[in-house]
């Protein structure tokens, strides 16, 4: 597996790493990006459909934009897939691999744990310093019905996988390859990644890029995303019902 963030330091440092989708395929994903980034802020600002501004749905549709949200996901990671296959590579390439054996399953757990508190207390110290968001959006997504629930779980999983292969595993790795410079690389998608949850209001997207740095770090550390995967699905799973849940 070569040219990507994921690959041995060893082959790194020979030069710039390779690229694994043509220059082109970048463009049209940073142009889908910003079309999600402009639907985005559109959206906080004058509402969607019969919600009011803010809020990209009524909470009575939720689950109907659960499943929009899943499928949006897998035809993003469907896109990086096309690019990397046409370059030669595969879903390795994005991924760093599987596991292959307990011990890899049992210290990736290790990792994502200390990872998801050191998460969470980035998350808590910029709100803190940015103050509380006046923003709806995220409110009428959260889950309350047992349904609903049971959906948030696979919504969080979903972006799990593909919210890391396509920030991480896909745009981490072009960036990596376009500046020669993985700082560069993890900055750029962290910011990136950020901001296509503008529909979440400008603190939101402040706090998520310091996130999404974090993630980027963590996969170019262990040149996987195994660790990463876990980490996500479960902040996910935590912020949008677990914590509501301990916290009543």
């Amino acid at each position: 597996m070569s040219g990507n963030v994921l690959e041995p330091a060893s082959q790194e440092s020979a030069g710039k790493p390779g690229q694994i989708a043509s220059w082109g395929h970048l463009a049209g994903y940073l142009a889908i990006i910003a079309g999600i980034i402009l639907w985005g802020f559109h959206t906080q600002k004058a509402g969607l459909g019969s919600a009011p501004a803010g809020q990209i749905v009524e909470h009575s549709h939720v689950v109907k934009n659960y499943i929009l949200i899943m499928l949006a996901d897998w035809a993003l990671v469907y896109y990086c897939w096309v690019g990397v296959h046409w370059h030669g590579g595969n879903l390795k390439t994005l991924t760093g691999g599987r596991w292959t054996s307990a011990k890899e399953i049992f210290t990736d757990l290790a990792i994502a744990f200390p990872f998801w508190i050191v998460w969470e207390a980035t998350a808590y110290g910029v709100h803190w310093l940015l103050g509380p968001s006046t923003a709806r959006s995220v409110g009428a997504l959260l889950p309350q019905s047992l349904t609903e629930v049971l959906v948030w779980i696979l919504v969080s999983v979903t972006a799990g996988f593909c919210e890391e292969i396509q920030s991480r595993g896909y745009l981490q790795s072009q960036f990596h390859a376009l500046s020669g410079s993985i700082v560069a690389a993890v900055l750029g998608q962290g910011f990136l990644f950020g901001f296509m949850h503008s529909y979440q209001g400008w603190k939101q997207v402040i706090v998520i890029s310091a996130l999404g740095v974090l993630y980027g770090a963590l996969a170019a550390w262990r040149r996987n995303l195994r660790a990463n995967m876990i980490a996500h699905a479960w902040s996910d799973i935590w912020e949008g019902w677990l914590k509501q849940v301990i916290g009543r």
